[in-house]
């Protein structure tokens, strides 16, 4: 089994810090897609990547974007709603009980479809106001409260299936997910 190094930056931009993961996140879905790869620690990296991505977005930096006027609650809500929706193909990507079936090569593919609709919007809607809205000096604070909830996701292995069904749950008691 081959080990992936999950990056651990110390410090950085903001939205240097989210377009890094995002570009994880293509690479271990291309290794996900690959039958020569190691599909189960591709799998297993990106889902301790995307819970600790998704949940430190949403804890520092969504809210911070709002209160300092770079973006609409709106967007914040809608984000949400998307990570939601990208917790829940996550939780069908893990719940695969192989990487070599078609089951597996679907959720993979819904997967992607889901997280790259997220990736663009956001980078879109989120990241571009970040960029232009907010100064440096914030955007180097916002980096580093996002990689302090980040670390903190990654060690206490965030990415678990029991963890990933807990965030589901949550995130369906609130409304972020249809039924």
């Amino acid at each position: 089994m081959i080990e992936y190094t999950i990056p651990r930056p110390a410090s950085g931009d903001v939205v240097d810090l989210i377009l890094d993961d995002h570009r994880f996140f293509e690479e271990l879905l291309r290794d996900m897609r690959d039958a020569t790869a190691d599909r189960a620690a591709a799998r297993a990296a990106f889902a301790a990547v995307l819970i600790a991505h998704g949940e430190a977005e949403e804890t520092e930096v969504y809210p911070k974007l709002v209160t300092k006027d770079a973006i609409e609650e709106e967007d914040s809500e809608h984000s949400e709603h998307e990570h939601a929706e990208g917790n829940q193909a996550l939780l069908d990507l893990l719940e695969c009980a192989g990487t070599e079936t078609q089951k597996f090569d679907d959720a993979v593919e819904t997967m992607a479809q889901t997280l790259g609709h997220h990736m663009t919007e956001e980078e879109q809607s989120i990241l571009n106001p970040a960029r232009t809205e907010v100064s440096e000096q914030t955007r180097q604070q916002l980096g580093a409260a996002f990689l302090r909830v980040r670390t903190q996701q990654l060690d206490a292995d965030c990415g678990n299936i029991e963890n990933v069904r807990r965030i589901v749950e949550r995130d369906r008691k609130e409304g972020k997910l249809e039924e």
